[in-house]
């Protein structure tokens, strides 16, 4: 049967591919892991630290994550190779399809797997904190910002991840000054912290009566969400806390109370913002936890153990050359400046398809 011919030669290869990516994320260390974590949550007391348990589960919920794909992959293939000899004696070219579309698909889930395993330095387990702020281009510009944050917000609902909108400065007249939310699930670090830079946008601009072109930036930071057991000690007198009126839609609690926090971090000039929270200490305990994230990735970056070392100034964007652009006239293009990655469907990238870039950008390491 023709079309079981190239699955027949292709198949050896993915099932030795699989036993390759196995060792590499050392799937007996794993099952192992497991197996003790397994037993910690069957002990007595276990819930007496809640939070403790609760990151425990979160650890163990990834490992099984990560056998289970393996262990369908591995029964996939055993399947489609018995299938194939049941389908060829049987002459049986509906079953014949069905076999194609089925490892079409577990070749696609192994390709992820594999790129699972690209995810391996510090924190690209940890939940992600992105914050969007609009650059240079005016109205356009903010309205850049907004259409990307509801780029990753549709990303993230579509892998399943949780959205958390922490704090929204929108314009007046449209789109966003900034925006900062947690994207909470599996790996969310590890998957968009290569999205960290400036992002072009070519169009004719909505806002321009001379229905002229004109071309936006809007800069992403990507920062992992630190858990409550990393925390850094920060001295109190480096830091200026200021409370202000939220802004902004939300009803009858905006502007009502002087709930938004604002932190600075003196010695870096580093500036938190929240204001999505409903009381005031819950929106200054938010932005403690993004403030924290900002400095454990400054200290990564500069390799400094004292805090007060720290030079950087997270206040500050610095435009330089653009990570992508997308382009929506005279053409219709999504391109990646540093893997040459390109995609002509721009309204799909906007609609949150962007993993071919990340994943792209991933097969680099």
């Amino acid at each position: 049967m023709i079309q079981l011919d190239q699955i027949k030669i292709d198949l050896p290869g993915a099932k030795a591919n699989l036993v390759e990516v196995g060792g590499s994320f050392d799937l007996a260390g794993l099952r192992g892991n497991l197996e003790e974590l397994t037993k910690e949550t069957e002990k007595a007391g276990f819930w007496d630290d809640p939070e403790k348990a609760q990151t425990l589960l979160k650890k163990k919920k990834g490992l099984e994550t990560k056998v289970e794909k393996y262990e369908k992959l591995e029964t996939g293939f055993e399947d489609i190779e018995e299938l194939i000899e049941l389908a060829e004696e049987m002459e049986d070219e509906e079953e014949a399809d069905a076999i194609v579309t089925s490892f079409a698909q577990l070749t696609k889930e192994l390709e992820e797997l594999k790129l699972d395993t690209l995810l391996d330095e510090k924190y690209d387990h940890n939940n992600a904190i992105i914050s969007i702020h609009a650059g240079t281009g005016g109205v356009d510009a903010m309205d850049w910002a907004e259409m990307l944050l509801r780029m990753y917000t549709r990303w993230a609902e579509k892998r399943g991840y949780r959205v958390t909108m922490v704090d929204l400065q929108d314009d007046t007249e449209a789109g966003i000054k900034s925006a900062t939310l947690i994207i909470e699930g599996e790996n969310a670090y590890g998957y968009l912290r290569n999205e960290k830079g400036v992002h072009r946008l070519v169009r004719i601009s909505p806002f321009n009566a001379a229905g002229k072109r004109q071309t936006s930036f809007a800069a992403l930071e990507v920062m992992p969400e630190i858990e409550d057991d990393m925390s850094i000690d920060i001295d109190p007198e480096d830091l200026r806390i200021d409370t202000y009126r939220s802004s902004g839609a939300g009803g009858q609690h905006v502007n009502k109370t002087d709930s938004a926090i604002r932190i600075t971090h003196l010695p870096t000039h580093i500036v938190v913002t929240c204001q999505n929270e409903r009381s005031q200490h819950q929106n200054k305990e938010m932005a403690m936890k993004i403030l924290m994230s900002r400095l454990m990735e400054l200290k990564e970056q500069e390799h400094k153990e004292n805090l007060k070392e720290l030079k950087g100034d997270f206040s500050l964007i610095t435009w330089g050359s653009q990570i992508r652009s997308y382009v929506f006239q005279p053409y219709t293009m999504v391109k990646d400046h540093r893997t040459g990655a390109e995609v002509g469907n721009v309204n799909a990238v906007m609609d949150g398809d962007i993993d071919y870039f990340i994943n792209e950008k991933l097969k680099q390491k």
